[in-house]
């Protein structure tokens, strides 16, 4: 190889044109393997040492890895003043999102307490918050209320009427939430111990942002009633979303009055605070915690003015002070929950990943997607024992711990220590905390979802598949629920993966004069097709699903129709094999005939000798013989006919004549139709460039290539197949004498040089910036 530069943009290049046979002893391909045998893997596995002990602790519990270098000058002020920051948000969010799950406040807050710190323990993202979230605590509540609606729990009262026995609701209600976290972590503790946790890729980001759109659209429907201060009635299955703002429409005479005061009012001050916070972000040495101010503020007005006696607005009640024992969840009720767990599980996930990615390539560090899994599984499990219920990491509370100094995860255990000390000392002082201050929390911190909208317009103009599979994730999802609308966004989802790959993009590739590239006809006006070679390439991996219509669009766009060549071929080789065998049946008789004649003639000549006939007879016998010899020899020669027998053919029988003209014919439609079909085209290549893998399909496929336009006397080629394609299809098989592997090339220039070199063309592509040998 020589390489060597003329100016800024130019470059020269004197090489061989290589085949794949040749590129393997330019490039001296190994033939040894470097990937470890079956064997080696399991001595590695089996191998124990007390580095490889180390290590496999540290990845298992990355606390181990990390905490002995904390630095405490670096790190320790940071987690701090986050730590405390982000507690102070816990506490207003998980009392309000355990209304979301159908639950008492106080489970929200055991949820903010035992899955941090265990996500302490096994978590690799510095930066994350783990806790409640709205989009968990609705996939959760419509679990507890499809199985533990109030009409299960209707209880006669003293004066007769029917009422409500809420504690034993609540209590099933938190058997429902806890064995559905469990059985979400186990289903995460799972799929992170196997690897897998590439699954979550498949969710694509306008699945996941059309997917908590849609629904925070469900968080704000739930909310509406202790806004409003009605009680709606309750729907289960698709269109439920629809059904119950109509019904919330339908009592909104009777909306209690004081409710719609205090809600407005929070909501007033919460947004004001918020955007305050927002604009002064940067001056701002913490974020003026509005959340907790609100909530104070309004337990201490309710509690004093007797709000909830007066005006009967509807308070949080009880909340018991101090830790339950743990309890195991009821494993009776896995059977009812398993799908909506899996879903719970993955969306958890994504959600999770997402955040951790994205705040681990900002800040520099690593995110293991597998250790993920098992530590959101372990906070679920662990924390369902604990009357937790299904916990992901919030966008809100990690944006304050990363834009307040936290560092590492030493924050999520200082907040655990301030919601551990109000569920201790001080859970109790908010039992007069109306709920709809806390309904006013979820509306304000549904923002950020709410944003995601703006992705419509950014979509159309950029990505309009996206913008696809956002607005049917975002429609499924509120008009089927949260379960349906997931399943049927990620089918939509992999259905546009699979039109994709179905549909790519075919082109006929042309040269650039003065240059090495080959671009599409179609787009480029300099890119020329080079007369009898058609370049043919897919812009996407050739296998079973699109191999038909790759050979369909290489016919279509070459203009090379092979089974209607094919099937002409057949039909001229079947009547020209008809007129030869014609020929060889009437030769052979004019053959007997011819012989009859000549024994004849012989024996007449002897009769004539015997008889001393004249010397002018004997000439003119002797002139006859001649004759006859000469015309029986030119006869031979001409297929072996007589001409004496040749004259009374010609003139008394029809079909010599017409095998005659058929033979023209055949000739004269073979050339017609070879130039009029092909035009001119003597050689085909096909680019593969863009196919990653070969399968059995596309490996018969191109077999069938070769054979199909070989049969029409057309050349096929590949090039730029890649090393692990290569290896492919010799393990297939796919090379043999009919398809060596000296039709295989490294570039499209290298198989147009070849085939210009043979057709005797090689000044045609020469004239480009640089020198090629052949």
């Amino acid at each position: 190889m020589e390489e060597k530069d003329s100016s800024s943009r130019d470059y020269f290049v004197q090489r061989e044109v290589l085949d794949e046979l040749r590129l393997d002893e330019v490039a001296q391909k190994g033939t040894w393997s470097t990937k470890p045998t079956l064997g080696d893997h399991v001595k590695d596995f089996l191998r124990c040492s007390v580095p490889r002990v180390k290590q496999t602790v540290q990845s298992w519990v990355p606390v181990l890895g990390w905490l002995p270098h904390y630095s405490i000058r670096e790190n320790a002020i940071g987690d701090l003043i986050s730590g405390c920051s982000v507690g102070i948000m816990h506490l207003p969010q998980g009392m309000a999102y355990a209304l979301l799950a159908s639950l008492r406040p106080v489970f929200g807050l055991y949820t903010s307490l035992y899955p941090v710190l265990i996500y302490f323990i096994f978590g690799t993202s510095r930066h994350i918050s783990i806790g409640t979230f709205a989009v968990i605590s609705i996939m959760v509540g419509s679990v507890t209320e499809k199985l533990a609606p109030d009409s299960n729990f209707i209880a006669n009262g003293t004066n007769g009427t029917a009422s409500v026995n809420i504690d034993e609701r609540d209590a099933y209600r938190v058997q429902i939430a806890c064995s559905l976290t469990v059985l979400a972590g186990i289903f995460q503790i799972m799929l992170g111990v196997v690897r897998f946790g590439f699954v979550v890729t498949y969710l694509s980001e306008p699945l996941v942002r059309g997917y908590t759109t849609g629904s925070a659209c469900h968080v704000c429907v739930s909310q509406l009633k202790y806004v409003f201060g009605v009680t709606p009635s309750r729907f289960t299955g698709p269109l439920s979303l629809i059904y119950t703002l109509v019904d919330i429409c339908r009592l909104l005479p009777q909306t209690m009055v004081p409710e719609l005061v205090v809600s407005l009012v929070a909501l007033a001050v919460l947004i004001v605070v918020k955007e305050i916070n927002t604009c002064y972000r940067e001056k701002l040495p913490l974020p003026v915690p509005i959340e907790l101010i609100v909530i104070i503020a309004a337990t201490i007005i309710t509690h004093f003015c007797g709000l909830s006696s007066k005006y009967k607005i509807d308070v949080v009640g009880e909340i018991p002070s101090g830790l339950n024992a743990p309890r195991v969840p009821d494993a009776t009720l896995f059977s009812q929950v398993i799908g909506d767990a899996f879903a719970v599980a993955i969306v958890g996930y994504a959600i999770n990943i997402s955040l951790g990615k994205t705040f681990a390539l900002k800040h520099g560090y690593k995110v293991d997607s597998n250790q993920e899994l098992v530590a959101l599984g372990l906070s679920n499990t662990i924390g369902s024992f604990f009357q937790c219920y299904s916990v992901t990491s919030s966008l809100s509370r990690s944006l304050v711990q990363e834009s307040t100094g936290g560092k590492t995860q030493v924050a999520g255990v200082i907040s655990s220590i301030i919601v551990l000390v109000t569920v201790l000392k001080i859970g109790s002082l908010f039992e007069d905390l109306p709920k709809a201050v806390l309904s006013t929390i979820v509306f304000v911190n549904l923002k950020g979802m709410f944003k995601q909208f703006m992705d419509v317009p950014l979509l159309w103009k950029t990505n309009k598949v996206d913008l696809l599979v956002w607005l049917v994730t975002f429609i499924s999802t509120i008009l089927l629920n949260l379960d349906l609308g997931l399943a049927v966004s990620i089918g939509f989802s992999m259905l546009t993966f699979i039109f994709r790959t179905q549909l790519p993009r075919y082109s006929i590739l042309g040269h650039v004069p003065g240059t090495d590239l080959y671009l599409d006809v179609d787009t480029y006006k300099e890119a020329k097709e080079i007369p009898g070679i058609k370049i043919f390439r897919s812009s996407t991996t050739i296998y079973y699903t699109n191999a038909e219509m790759y050979l369909e669009a290489l016919q279509k766009k070459s203009g090379i129709e092979i089974g209607k060549l094919l099937t002409e071929k057949k039909k001229r080789d079947a009547k020209l094999k008809r007129a030869q065998e014609k020929e060889k049946k009437k030769a052979k008789k004019e053959e007997k005939k011819g012989v009859r004649n000549l024994s004849n003639s012989t024996l007449s000549m002897r009769e004539i000798n015997m008889g001393n006939v004249s010397a002018g007879l004997k000439g003119q016998s002797q002139g006859n013989c001649v004759s006859l010899t000469e015309t029986s020899t030119n006869g031979l020669s001409k297929g072996q006919v007589n001409w004496a027998y040749k004259h009374d053919t010609a003139m008394s029988d029809s079909d010599s004549d017409t095998a005659c003209h058929g033979d023209d014919s055949i000739t004269q439609v073979q050339g017609d139709n070879e130039k009029g079909t092909t035009s001119g085209t003597h050689s085909i290549i096909l680019d593969i460039s863009t196919t990653s893998f070969v399968d059995t399909v596309t490996v018969k496929t191109l077999k069938n290539t070769f054979r199909d336009f070989g049969e029409i006397d057309l050349k096929v080629y590949l090039a730029g197949c890649q090393a692990c394609v290569v290896e492919q299809l010799e393990t297939a098989d796919f090379f043999s004498e009919s398809i060596p592997k000296s039709r295989l090339f490294v570039t499209v220039h290298d198989a147009v040089l070849h085939i210009l070199k043979k057709q005797g063309q090689t000044d045609f592509i020469l004239d480009v910036s640089y020198n090629t040998q052949m």
